[in-house]
């Protein structure tokens, strides 16, 4: 059974997720020692070098627009085809990684050990616990329970292709699921588009099995600095203004803060 990780990569005006991707597939050969495939629609041997495939596709035809705290402005935001991952994904067994998700550790490679066609993280946390992250546990007025697409680990099966289905289906008709799940928020989330397909899945029981840590989030609110090869500081401020500072040392974490971790990956070039 072949196993690997696959990442999507689609640039938009602001942020280089290419430059991002190509970065975190040099860390994930270095601790998991797994082929990295990236579905993108950038054509060029050099960028695309460190990557063991590369999966040319049109980015998704219908566009949306973001808000990117760090860099104060909107930007297109090309990420509604990640439901297609089943069909593109090279392997028996995947890991889906965001582009900014930083792998620091082997931690990941337990997935592969867990004997489930699915699994995604049901909870998240800020390092820093400023902001509150509580409350993103959570989407709608009935506050379904979130389950994040940033990290998922699937294996080729009816139930995995059902679950990305079914985030199709929710993504083609997303105003219906939103005024059915009474969402606020008018732009498509691969979240929770992911939430309500795991729990259609699962007979709407709110019983499907999920990956058995929270997942670290660096807000995009603080500024992130690489001391180390996996080694980094995150400065932040609590709600009285009052500066801190955290070190993370071979942790993995969701990186939201897009300008911080590109300027590292510049960096690191």
């Amino acid at each position: 059974m072949t196993q690997g990780v696959v990442i999507f990569a689609f640039n938009n005006e602001q942020v280089d997720y290419l430059a991002m991707a190509a970065w975190s597939a040099a860390r994930i050969h270095r601790h998991l020692n797994l082929p990295v495939t990236v579905i993108t629609d950038v054509e060029d041997a050099k960028r695309t070098s460190v990557f063991d495939q590369v999966v040319l596709t049109d980015p998704p035809q219908t566009q949306q627009t973001r808000y990117f705290y760090d860099y104060e402005t909107s930007a297109v935001w090309h990420n509604l085809n990640r439901s297609s991952v089943h069909d593109l994904s090279p392997y028996d067994r995947t890991l889906v990684l965001d582009a900014d998700y930083v792998v620091a550790s082997d931690q990941l490679k337990l997935l592969f050990d867990i004997d489930q066609d699915f699994l995604a993280h049901r909870y998240a946390h800020e390092v820093t616990g400023y902001p509150p992250f509580g409350d993103n546990n959570w989407f709608g007025v009935y506050r379904m329970p979130m389950s994040w697409a940033t990290v998922m680990c699937f294996r080729k099966s009816q139930t995995a292709k059902l679950i990305f289905d079914t985030m199709q289906m929710i993504r083609d008709h997303w105003d219906h699921y939103r005024q059915l799940y009474y969402i606020s928020e008018s732009t498509y989330r691969n979240d929770h588009a992911l939430s309500i397909a795991m729990n259609t899945a699962d007979g709407h029981c709110l019983s499907t099995p999920s990956i058995p840590w929270s997942l670290s989030t660096v807000t995009s609110k603080t500024t992130l600095t690489q001391l180390g090869p996996d080694t980094y500081r995150v400065d932040y401020c609590n709600p009285d203004d009052k500066p801190g500072w955290i070190i993370l040392d071979q942790q993995d974490f969701h990186a939201m803060g897009k300008r911080s971790l590109g300027a590292i990956v510049a960096n690191t070039r």
